[in-house]
C-alpha cells in the first residue's frame, strides 16, 4: 500500500510540473513565436521597394538590412511595416 501511494504522490508531482510548464510555455513563449510566425508572413507579403539607387542606378540597400515595406491587410488598408530586404 505504501509504494501504491508512493507512486501516486509521484505521479501527481509529475503532472503538477507538466502543467506549469505547458501554462508558461502558452502564456510566455508561445505569444512571442505567433507574434514572430505573423510579422514574417506580412513581410513575405509585402511590397518592398529599392530603398534607393547609386550612381550606376544599382539598388542600394541600408547597412542594417531593413527597409520599409507596405503591407496591405485582409480589409484592403495599407500599412508601412519594416522588414528585411530580400531583394
Amino acid at each position: 500500500m505504501k509504494e501504491a501511494t508512493g507512486e501516486l504522490n509521484l505521479t501527481v508531482i509529475i503532472v503538477i510540473i507538466v502543467a506549469l510548464l505547458s501554462i508558461f510555455f502558452f502564456a510566455v513563449i508561445w505569444p512571442s513565436i505567433q507574434n514572430n510566425f505573423d510579422e514574417n508572413t506580412r513581410c513575405d507579403e509585402a511590397i518592398c521597394p529599392c530603398p534607393g539607387r547609386d550612381s550606376d542606378g544599382n539598388c542600394v540597400i541600408p547597412d542594417d538590412g531593413m527597409v520599409t515595406c507596405t503591407y496591405r491587410d485582409s480589409n484592403g488598408t495599407e500599412h508601412d511595416i519594416t522588414c528585411a530586404w530580400k531583394g
